[in-house]
């Protein structure tokens, strides 16, 4: 038996991912503020189970509360491997550094690095309790890797999913733990996301233009597909090299 927890599935990557996992024979718990009922009807057609739980990852004390217990859940004695996809992220506030308030920058770095943290926190503890593996993804953005004019947030937060996931990695293979966690880095999609990023003004974004651009000619991927790579990496798990950055651009050339 496997056990998937995927955070934002009820759209986009998220849904996708949820989507594959079930066709692949796998139980998924959903975190996600919105139920999916397709998700549940495919897992009665796959013979498998969706389970839907809402949890604000802005609060950590929602994270620890909610985290704690699927955890207890399914780390069990008759399950093969424990995956968790934390794929929940935002982009905004889109602006110069300078022009945010406080309340605006607390919740985003929650959503896209506290919570990863977090919920890496409690599986690998739990893990190690009950000796049930457990394969950790954090979605990455190309933005780790450079600057981009009202990005400050973003690019920062998902700079520091990247070396977080490094040390993790790190510490893990020291001790020997059979825990693997990588980065996986989705690359441009058709997502709610992009619509947020083409609705801002050039003064806040200066490639906004370029945004634009992706969506009218046709340059955005469907999330389907982006999945399908994500999940093909997971289901092989002795194959999965821990700490490593998987491009989708890189895989699907």
């Amino acid at each position: 038996m496997k056990y998937a927890v995927v955070t934002g599935a009820s759209k986009g990557l998220g849904e996708s991912t949820a989507k594959l996992l079930l066709q692949e024979g796998c139980h998924v718990i959903g975190v996600s503020r919105n139920m999916n009922q397709n998700l549940e009807k495919l897992a009665e057609q796959n013979s498998v189970t969706y389970q839907h739980e809402s949890c604000d990852l802005s609060s950590p004390d929602a994270i620890e509360h909610t985290f704690t217990l699927i955890a207890e859940r399914i780390f069990l004695s008759n399950v093969e491997v424990v995956y968790l996809v934390n794929n929940a992220g935002q982009v905004e506030p889109i602006d110069k550094a300078g022009t945010a308030e406080v309340e605006e920058l607390s919740q985003h770095v929650n959503v896209n690095l506290l919570a990863p943290m977090a919920t890496t926190n409690l599986f690998l503890k739990r893990a190690k309790e009950t000796n049930v593996p457990v394969v950790i993804t954090n979605v990455t953005s190309g933005a780790a890797e450079r600057s981009v004019y009202g990005w400050s947030a973003y690019c920062s937060t998902k700079a520091g999913l990247n070396r977080f996931t490094e040390t993790v990695a790190l510490e893990q293979e020291e001790l020997s733990s059979g825990n693997k966690i990588i980065v996986f880095n989705p690359g441009i999609m058709d997502t709610d996301m992009q619509g947020q990023i083409r609705s801002a003004n050039e003064e806040s974004f200066k490639d906004v233009e370029t945004f634009r651009d992706y969506k009218q000619e046709n340059k955005l991927r469907e999330t389907d597909v982006v999945a399908a790579t994500l999940v093909t990496i997971l289901s092989s798990v002795n194959q999965i090299v821990s700490g490593k950055r998987y491009n989708v651009n890189d895989l699907l050339q």
